[in-house]
This record gives C-alpha cells, structure tokens and sequence, in this order.
C-alpha cells in the first residue's frame, strides 16, 4: 500500500482553488497530514458495522423541554410602552423595501 495518498501537486492545487498561499514547508507538513487522515480512514472503512445502528452522539441525549404552559401575555399598552414609534397598536418601523419590492 502507498503511503502516500495525497501528494504535493494535489495540495498545490487545493491550495489555489481555496485561494490559499502556502509555503513550501505547510505544503508538505499538509500532504503528509492529509495522507495520514486517509490511511486512518481506510482502517476504519474495514471495520465489520453490518451490525452497529447509526447515532448522532456517543451518548444518550435528549431533549430537555419544558411543559407548555398559558400565562398571561403583556398585552398592548405595555408591549408598545417602550416603543420608539407605534400607532397606539402596532409598531412603526422603517420602510426598508422600494416600490418594486426590493431593497
């Protein structure tokens, strides 16, 4: 098996899709880095997960939600109380899109 899996010439070339300038060190210290990642892939792509169910986290989580309870809402005279501008029921903000609908 190769050991080398990505080369200084692909990472040239990611280097210049990213709009990235690096230098000749972080060129080869990032194809070694980067073959190293895919030789561990690889291993783990060997593994036997016929059996194993797929999970989003190592661990048991679950939501912690509150119970929905109705409380009394503020109401409109002390929503708007502090309002900058409003109507005396809704509040007036800027206008923000043009005549044709866009900013």
């Amino acid at each position: 098996m190769d050991k080398k899996k990505i080369n200084i010439e692909q990472v040239k070339q990611v280097a210049k899709l990213a709009r990235l300038n690096l230098s000749e060190a972080e060129i080869a210290q990032f194809s070694t880095q980067m073959s190293d990642i895919l030789q561990y892939v690889e291993k783990l792509d060997r593994l036997d997960t016929a059996n194993i169910e797929p999970l989003a986290h190592c661990l048991p989580v679950s939501n912690c939600l509150r119970e929905d309870i109705v409380k009394p809402s503020l109401g409109t005279e002390k929503t708007l109380a502090n309002a900058p501008d409003s109507d005396g029921q809704f509040f007036i903000v800027p206008k923000i899109l043009d005549e044709a609908g866009g900013p």
